[in-house]
């Protein structure tokens, strides 16, 4: 049976607000004892968001796919965190998607409809950013409704809440600027650019080998 995240709420805020043993709160709303222990926990890590239901099969893009991976590839985030980013559905279904893109093969899309997790995000100041977050704290980190309700994408309010939460509304502001173009640079500037697009070049391809070493030993586990 499938629960809406708004009983699951109501069951813990239940639980929160009352004297119910995990027992009797199980037999009060009839669910079984794996399934409370288990909102609790997800609720506790990601907010509503973890309350949602997982749908058995999902359709990506094409798109979708090749952004994800690359995001880890980057080093910039873990695989949980775009799993809840993008709305994959298992850990499994990404890493097969990173198998297939550092087998040189393409990742096709399943389905031709963008999925909600991405919609595509817009411009916004620094007042809506810090609205959204606020907003979004407040409704139990459900980052796909607050995306839906402002027309912003899930990867922006992901990213802007997590900015906020380690450093504040400043964070949330634009802080780029006029960049030098290349032949404005001087030799030393020139030379540290350079240095620094290797380095991220070397991350990228030691993250490369490190998942490709990882894969190689579980499928020698399973043989």
């Amino acid at each position: 049976m499938g629960y809406s995240k708004e009983f699951k709420y109501t069951v813990l805020s239940t639980y929160k607000e009352s004297n119910f043993t995990v027992k009797e709160l199980c037999e009060k709303f009839e669910i079984a004892q794996t399934s409370l222990k288990k909102w609790i926990e997800r609720f506790e890590k990601y907010g509503m968001e973890g309350l949602r239901s997982s749908s058995p099969w999902k359709s990506y893009s094409k798109e979708l796919k090749v952004i994800a991976v690359r995001d880890y590839l980057s080093g910039q985030y873990s695989q949980n965190e775009l799993i809840r980013m993008y709305g994959i559905s298992s850990r499994s279904v990404l890493q097969e998607w990173i198998k297939t893109y550092n087998s040189h093969r393409e990742l096709k899309g399943t389905s031709m409809r963008r999925t909600s997790s991405m919609a595509k995000g817009r411009k916004t100041t620094w007042g809506e950013r810090r609205q959204i977050v606020l907003d979004c704290l407040e409704n139990g980190k459900d980052y796909q409704e607050i995306a839906q309700t402002y027309e912003v994408s899930y990867q922006q309010v992901y990213q802007w809440v997590k900015k906020f939460e380690k450093d504040g509304d400043e964070a949330l502001k634009d802080k780029r600027g006029r960049t030098k173009q290349e032949n404005e640079l001087t030799p030393d500037e020139a030379f540290k650019l350079q240095m620094k697009r290797l380095e991220r070049e070397n991350e990228r391809l030691r993250a490369e080998n490190a998942f490709l070493k990882k894969l190689e030993e579980i499928e020698r586990r399973q043989k």
